[in-house]
């Protein structure tokens, strides 16, 4: 039996040459999580493709192929499936994408797979080669992470990515924050797994400078102690992401320290106040940004912050402002998002029920686009203030001040500004997007210099933005 493993991509990643450098990029999980699971009794011949770093071949063969699928890369994987089908391959499709939309996924596959894969991915494969393949596949309420067999990252070439040594100790969060697309997926549970399975993967891949993927390793600070302190015999460099509710727990930032933390992605959001509300992230507003980032240098800690830009109380002095912060505060590496209504999340369905959203093209889903009408500014506002921040924020001054504040010039926090400025000036070449709306309806592109307001035109298919 020929499984072919398939993580599809969006535009931005299958330009030829690509706008993030291969040097950029770590080895994902998925792939090689799905290789491991594949049940031991059965005769698998396999290959797994990353289309962000390699083509698809165009007479591909396979017995059945899988797709992990987000929201993203939805409308290319749907292409894919019909192409494998119309040639009698099976498809399966699993992933954040169909376990918010499984309906839709259904409709583009021979089964799916709905939630975390480890129980029910394997029995798929069991149903397939006995001829009794189902539709449907969900993940148990009471799923345990547990002893899993550890990832093939053999399987996939190394010289392609930065670094192989990915780690993941846990999955989901416990908060609820409206625009997140994991407690609508998997819920607020954190599933968890056993210490000394991930000490043992570590061991057994070998690197000392490792990241960890945990949308949140704080989110039970019992198990992140616990990680922190089984990680400080084996001297390593670490990465990974947390909230700033780190700051509330000196033990906890001085445990991450010596366990060899050197880098935090936090998710800062916004510097408005309101906005933290309108994302259900008040819990943010209990921290002192300039005060968190401080105390985490001190510690030899670095800053990936991240800020999104659209919500509801944001107006256009909110680009400048958060460039302001970002230089004042001495953040390593900023990154700024276009707030995206995945859908699913309750911030689609609000947005949804006000008529705001523009287009349901799930590709421009990716966090650079604006898919829907902002509240106090107008879509073209939203757009260029996203692009011109990336920019001030990139400027050779604007580095130099905030790696000052920061005291940090490691040749790796220069390298990666390098990158980023790099991409933030290019934007305007992967972004240029237009909003083709329904011809019918007077002057189509009006709305990209109008005044905010409520959105009232037709939100059907037929409306979708063009990327060129």
């Amino acid at each position: 039996m020929k499984i072919v493993l398939i993580s599809p991509k969006g535009p931005l990643y299958r330009h030829k040459g690509g706008l993030f450098k291969k040097s950029l990029r770590y080895q994902p999980l998925t792939l090689t999580t799905l290789a491991a699971l594949i049940p031991p009794e059965l005769e698998v011949e396999l290959q797994l493709i990353d289309e962000g770093i390699e083509l698809i071949p165009e007479n591909i063969e396979a017995d059945l192929i899988g797709m992990t699928v987000i929201t993203g890369t939805s409308t290319r994987a749907y292409e894919l499936a019909a192409e494998f089908r119309a040639r009698n391959i099976t498809v399966v499709l699993g992933g954040p994408h169909v376990t918010l939309m499984p309906e839709e996924a259904a409709h583009h596959a021979d089964a799916i797979c709905v939630g975390y894969a480890e129980e029910s991915w394997p029995q798929l494969l069991r149903d397939f080669h006995n001829g009794q393949l189902r539709k449907f596949y969900q993940q148990r309420a009471d799923l345990q992470l547990g002893r899993t067999p550890f990832p093939k990252r053999e399987l996939m070439d190394k010289k392609l990515f930065l670094t192989q040594a990915v780690f993941e100790a846990s999955r989901s969060c416990v908060h609820d924050c409206e625009f997140c697309v994991a407690p609508a997926a998997w819920g607020r549970k954190q599933y968890q797994r056993p210490i000394d399975w991930v000490i043992e993967d570590i061991k057994q891949v070998g690197q000392k400078k490792i990241i960890f993927i945990d949308l949140n390793l704080i989110s039970d600070k019992k198990y992140a102690k616990e990680l922190f302190r089984a990680l400080i015999p084996l001297n390593l460099q670490w990465f990974g992401l947390s909230t700033v509710l780190l700051a509330h727990d000196e033990e906890l930032k001085e445990l991450m320290a010596r366990s060899g933390c050197k880098g935090l992605l936090l998710g800062l959001e916004t510097v408005t106040e309101q906005s933290l509300k309108d994302a259900k992230k008040r819990f943010n507003a209990s921290v002192g940004y300039k005060e968190i980032i401080s105390d985490l240098h001190h510690l030899g800690i670095s800053i990936q912050g991240c800020f999104v830009f659209g919500l509801d109380h944001d107006t256009p002095d909110v680009f400048d402002n958060t460039v302001e912060f970002a230089i004042d505060a001495g953040v390593d590496l900023p990154r700024f998002a276009v707030l995206t209504p995945f859908p699913g999340t309750p911030l689609y369905r609000n947005m949804e029920t006000q008529g705001r959203i523009l287009t349901r093209d799930w590709e421009l889903y990716d966090g650079q686009h604006v898919v829907f009408q902002p509240r106090n500014m107008s879509v073209k506002q939203l757009a260029e203030g996203h692009e011109t921040a990336w920019k001030k924020v990139y400027r050779w001054s604007s580095i130099a001040k905030r790696l000052w504040k920061a005291r940090n010039f490691n040749p790796l926090a220069v390298s990666v500004n390098m990158g980023y400025r790099f991409y933030a000036h290019h934007l305007h070449h992967y972004y240029n997007c237009d909003m083709q709306i329904n011809p019918l309806l007077p002057n189509p592109l009006a709305f990209m210099d109008a005044p905010a307001k409520p959105v009232t035109a037709s939100t059907s298919s037929d409306n979708r933005i063009i990327c060129g």
